[in-house]
């Protein structure tokens, strides 16, 4: 028998056991092994597929992390400042539980499900004539959207803005949870199908 004090929690407060994967395509890919403190010291980087094992919450933190300015991806003050970015995820967590009541990273997960495409355009060169064809999304790359979808919206919703970095991750997971198009992530996911569907 499974005591409480013996199921280890995430930042010792959250707990991932319960939490069911509802979009099948993901369920392979997006890991909530248990860990206090999601952190892999980059042992998954030169080895391929292996960041499907990467715990979810530290994918959002590696997107986070480059948070420049507007339109600078992969600079800025939090550049590699890990440790930083862990403690604003987990920040954000505690926001979205008082929010909500809810247990926050089942409702990231929601997000994630909410505003991963399903459908890309790719670029086909034929007869010196460039065609945009539809075609369908890996799950491994579904996550890395959602995750970079949501990573913008912080960025974009709190650069010039008194709002906090925690603050506006909280407010996009909420919303990226309810699929509701005042989520960055959302509105980025049905541009890129609306895309793709006239591209098929």
């Amino acid at each position: 028998m499974v005591t409480k004090e013996s199921v280890m929690l995430l930042f010792n407060k959250w707990n991932t056991d319960d939490i069911e994967i509802e979009d099948s395509g993901l369920k392979n890919v997006i890991a909530l092994d248990p860990a206090i403190i999601p952190i892999s010291f980059g042992r998954h980087e030169h080895q391929r597929l292996k960041k499907a094992e990467v715990h979810i919450i530290e994918r959002l933190v590696n997107k986070l992390m480059h948070f420049g300015k507007k339109y600078a991806k992969n600079t800025g003050r939090m550049g590699g400042k890990k440790g930083r970015m862990i403690k604003t995820v987990k920040t954000a967590l505690d926001l979205i539980y008082h929010e909500t009541g809810s247990n926050p990273v089942e409702l990231l997960i929601r997000a994630i499900e909410n505003a991963a495409p399903n459908e890309d355009t790719t670029r086909i060169v034929y007869g010196g004539v460039v065609y945009h064809v539809s075609v369908d999304v890996a799950p491994l790359r579904r996550i890395d959207l959602a995750l970079r979808f949501i990573a913008e919206g912080v960025r974009e919703s709190t650069y010039s803005n008194p709002r906090t970095i925690e603050e506006a991750l909280a407010k996009e997971i909420i919303s990226a949870s309810k699929n509701s198009m005042e989520s960055h992530s959302v509105k980025k996911k049905n541009e890129q199908e609306r895309i793709a569907m006239s591209s098929r």
